[in-house]
């Protein structure tokens, strides 16, 4: 079965859009993807989708070459697109029907300008149609009129709950045999309830963070219920690390998460959210070397075990536990010890906490500007 789906894919795929496509390749169709939008997003379609992407003035130049090859239907439906001002979404329908001729049936995604789009198409070429009716489209939709003619064209209507299938017999007259409530689908297997034993980092994407040695260390652990979240990005150094390039070799995608860089609240959850803080600091290629991570303080401040290195100032502050520099098998022991040991990690985070205080408060800075009280009486 060859199924062409429009879609909108402004800023890539909608999650559920691109989850629900990828299962119906998965059962068997062959899936050709008609964006009336498109550009970057977290959700794009696969190689083995055909995505017809297209620019303003080859839809354009096509109206020409559609009026040659089909001069009666498309001026009939061209007609019926002007009635309802809808011509930019005939326009595009018009230029997808050279894709669209061997699809099976065409799928629109939601009721609106891709169930347009569709309608057309499926005019132009007697092809048939079917729609998923969502929440927005029944409420305010861009073109009511056209919902209406559209909504009577569709062989088979798709409502992912049943409200919105009464609501579609009870306020547009659609016959309830020609309406399927098909609930959301999920893979529930990827979407269930665990346990996972969480290392947080939080780093510039520099060599001396040290992010090759943690991942590495966290493969040898060998413990699938092990994830590492990654907080930042690429920094201001000559020795930048390619964090993501390193996850892909390691063929790590399924243990690591990446979130960007954080600030405030949002860095302060993912601080109280994990297990243990890890920061293997290190000397880089070019001999640069950290002062004192500032990461490591927010770590101990929030009360959470820290595993680091033996780096610089950091043995002075952090009593435990602590590696060499660049050791992966060292590394890998002092997070098993603390994956194995819950005691050991609330005992650490205490401590930790302790040292913050004692380290690190806001009164620091007290002898910061008692210092440049001081330049005053130097002045001249």
């Amino acid at each position: 079965m060859h199924v062409g789906v429009i879609a909108s894919m402004k800023q890539g795929l909608e999650q559920f859009i691109y989850r629900e496509i990828r299962q119906l390749h998965a059962l068997g169709a062959e899936i050709s993807l008609f964006p009336t939008k498109h550009g970057p997003g977290l959700y794009q379609p696969p190689g083995d989708w055909h995505v017809y992407r297209w620019q303003t003035w080859v839809v354009l130049l096509s109206q020409f070459v559609r009026l040659f090859l089909m001069p009666g239907r498309y001026m009939n439906v061209l007609r019926e697109a002007w009635q309802h001002r809808a011509l930019t979404d005939f326009f595009l329908a018009a230029y997808f029907t050279k894709f669209m001729r061997d699809v099976d049936a065409i799928y629109a995604t939601f009721g609106d300008r891709k169930l347009f789009v569709g309608y057309f198409a499926s005019r132009l070429l007697d092809k048939p149609l079917a729609v998923e009716i969502h929440a927005y489209e029944l409420y305010q939709n861009p073109n009511p009129a056209l919902f209406r003619v559209c909504l009577a064209a569709c062989q088979k209507i798709v409502a992912p709950t049943e409200f919105n299938r009464d609501y579609l017999v009870k306020h547009f007259s659609v016959p309830p045999q020609r309406i399927e409530v098909v609930r959301y689908s999920i893979d529930l297997n990827e979407y269930q309830p665990a346990r996972k034993f969480v290392i947080l980092i939080v780093a510039f994407f520099v060599q001396k963070k040290g992010h090759e040695i943690l991942l590495k260390a966290v493969q040898k652990m060998g413990r699938g219920d092990v994830e590492v979240w990654v907080v930042g990005d690429v920094g201001p150094s000559s020795a930048v690390a390619d964090v993501r390039g390193m996850v892909e070799r390691l063929g790590m995608q399924e243990q690591v998460a990446f979130f960007g860089k954080q600030r405030g609240t949002a860095l302060r959850a993912l601080f109280h959210a994990c297990d243990v803080f890890c920061l293997p600091s290190r000397v880089d290629e070019n001999g640069d070397s950290e002062g004192f991570p500032n990461a490591i303080v927010e770590a101990m401040a929030c009360g959470k075990p820290v595993v680091t290195t033996r780096h610089v100032e950091i043995p002075k502050i952090v009593e435990q536990i602590l590696v060499d520099e660049n050791d992966i098998d060292g590394l890998a022991k002092a997070l098993e010890q603390t994956y194995t040991s819950p005691s050991l990690r609330v005992a650490m985070g205490e401590r930790n906490r302790e040292l913050a205080e004692k380290h690190f408060s806001s009164a620091n800075v007290n002898v910061t500007f008692e210092i440049l009280k001081d330049l005053r009486t130097h002045r001249g």
